[in-house]
């Protein structure tokens, strides 16, 4: 699969020889392959306890978690001076940096080039004295079931390893869709342990899909389009910072997603973009810390992409030892200006502009023809035949979706209170109970003028998006309900779960679809009657002859007809469509 000359660079390019005590437990499957295959996850386990064994005063093996397939979950924990514990790190004031693989398993560049990247640093062969000035915690494997999943067939548009893990978790859950849900028994391990470190930055590994073309690896972070507008700076630093590091040693890299804006279609060019929350990318910014994507590209061959990544591993290490001091004191500055946001504009989302910038993009020749199985236009390239395309870029991103948020916080009914502490707790959101019942507290609700259920299953959810405002009004509140300040150091977090009209919220999720589904009806011979009695009120006559003559829709509908004149009595349920969580301006 892979030539002799090239393997031969590879290996000159990654040298074997290290300490004499840890050469022959320390290397990999991949490695003693030449990067042609890669281990199944009892190698994990061995190398997470040799790692310690070996480097009893650098490294330590850590479980923060299991499968639903009763695999451990395993991280090493490496730093020079022993720091093994967040709050060691913590006193020590030293930022953490939290590198996974595998949340995707069959993208598993980041498990094999991690460990070659840790022994070489332990070593003293490369990134000299970046243990001393962080912490990191490297997660070998994110997704363990999906990694077990093992098969030759998996990914077929990815050249290598000769057998892979799975996408999915043995569950079926897209880790990478779970951040902010967190169904995932992995992704609520994760968010304990990111709980219990704070990163400072948090690296995802991965392998894109896609078209052919020369570019091997995107890399995107954030804040740099998203998030706190000052701590934006240090994200685009850390970006600028990689980019080149990386292209020093040949990489070719972009800071965007490499899929072109119309499928299959490379003159379509491409559009940059910000990931919702349940992504990395668009998690860690509302925390006020800094995600960095990796996507090296399915079409480079397995030794290439462990290179690329390797490589970018040490240039991530590099750059924390040589910025973190700078980078952890702007993120704690976005903490204190967080900490007052209450009352503040905050985007839920945001979107491209049509702005556009003529690139040029390293691609090959290719032909578009019609395809006489599909009936579409296929794309087919020439990899004998490089060539540079000139597109279109589309980088311009900018708030979309913007709300103020409350001045105080919101308040979380007591029938769904369990529910969404349990949600809160997960992400290390501060909120009290409410000890005694209030009445009449001065609030504002949200009633869906429209409400839209998914039409089909997405990440184990009928996903829920709603049209409406919010509005003054007074409610009781019962004892044993919640109250969410806004003034804490996850604020855009807490409006990003509670906000009902946030890509990623709760709601958006179907964490409240109960209250979106009529469950109580008239039926439509009392319905008649009711009419007959409500149109002897002049007004509700006028409004009722208004609707027939204005909307045709409602006119030849007699159901929405009775419909009119049931919203209307005394039995309606004034709580259909009725968001449960409050938003309010005093503390409670």
């Amino acid at each position: 699969m892979i030539r002799s000359a090239v393997l031969l660079a590879l290996l000159a390019a990654f040298p074997l020889s290290h300490s004499a005590h840890a050469a022959p437990d320390l290397t990999t499957v991949s490695e003693r392959s030449g990067f042609t295959a890669t281990g199944r996850y009892e190698e994990v386990v061995k190398l997470c306890g040799a790692f310690q064994k070996a480097y009893p005063k650098q490294v330590k093996c850590i479980e923060f978690g299991r499968t639903p397939e009763g695999r451990p979950m395993l991280a090493l924990v490496v730093n020079g001076k022993g720091v093994f514990t967040p709050q060691a790190a913590q006193k020590a004031n030293l930022p953490v940096t939290l590198i996974q693989g595998g949340i995707h398993a069959g993208e598993i560049d980041g498990k094999d080039a991690g460990f070659l990247a840790v022994r070489e640093i332990l070593d003293g062969k490369l990134a000299s004295g970046v243990l001393d000035k962080q912490v990191l915690v490297f997660v070998p494997v994110f997704n363990v079931d999906g990694h077990e999943r093992f098969s030759k067939n998996n990914r077929p548009n990815q050249r290598g390893p000769v057998e892979m893990g799975w996408r999915t978790t043995a569950q079926n859950f897209n880790l990478n869709r779970d951040y902010v849900k967190a169904d995932a028994p992995e992704m609520q391990a994760m968010l304990k342990l990111v709980n219990a470190w704070d990163p400072l930055t948090y690296v995802d590994l991965h392998v894109t899909d896609g078209a052919m073309f020369q570019h091997d690896v995107s890399i995107q972070v954030e804040p740099v389009y998203s998030g706190d507008p000052e701590f934006r700076k240090a994200g685009l630093a850390l970006r600028t910072g990689v980019i080149a590091d990386i292209s020093k040693q040949g990489s070719t890299p972009q800071s965007y997603y490499m899929s072109f804006a119309k499928t299959d279609d490379p003159m379509s060019g491409f559009v940059d973009s910000v990931s919702d929350p349940r992504f990395s990318t668009g998690y860690f910014q509302l925390r006020n810390r800094m995600a960095l994507l990796v996507e090296t590209h399915s079409w480079k061959d397995y030794p290439t992409r462990v290179r690329v990544t390797h490589n970018t591993f040490i240039s991530i290490m590099e750059q924390v030892a040589k910025n973190g001091a700078t980078w952890q004191a702007a993120a704690r500055a976005a903490d204190a200006r967080a900490s007052k946001l209450a009352g503040g504009e905050v985007a839920l989302s945001y979107r491209t502009t049509d702005k556009t910038t003529m690139v040029d993009f390293n691609g090959y020749e290719f032909t578009r023809t019609q395809s006489d199985i599909s009936g579409m236009l296929m794309t087919r390239y020439d990899e004998s035949k490089p060539q540079v395309w000139r597109v279109p870029l589309r980088d311009e991103v900018v708030a979309d979706k913007v709300v103020a948020a409350p001045r105080a916080g919101y308040i979380v009914p007591a029938a769904y209170a369990d529910i969404v502490a349990n949600k809160l707790a997960l992400h290390g959101i501060s909120f009290q109970k409410i000890a005694k019942p209030l009445a009449d507290v001065q609030a504002e609700t949200f009633r869906a003028d429209k409400a839209t259920f998914g039409a089909t299953s997405f990440e184990s959810h009928q996903r829920l998006t709603v049209e409406g405002n919010w509005k003054p009004e007074a409610r009781p509140v019962l004892a044993g309900s919640l109250y969410v300040p806004v003034n804490q150091p996850k604020a855009r977090l807490v409006v990003a779960m509670l906000e009902p009209q946030a890509p990623d919220s709760l709601l958006a999720w179907g964490f409240f679809n109960n209250a979106y589904e009529r469950k109580e009806y008239m039926e439509e011979y009392v319905a008649e009657d009711v009419a007959r009695e409500q149109l002897k009120d002049p007004a509700v006559a006028a409004e009722f002859k208004r609707r027939l003559e204005t909307d045709p829709a409602f006119a030849k509908n007699p159901h929405a007809r009775l419909e009119f004149f049931a919203q209307r009595h005394a039995s309606w349920d004034e709580r259909f469509k009725l968001y449960p969580v409050l938003r309010t301006n005093v503390a409670p």
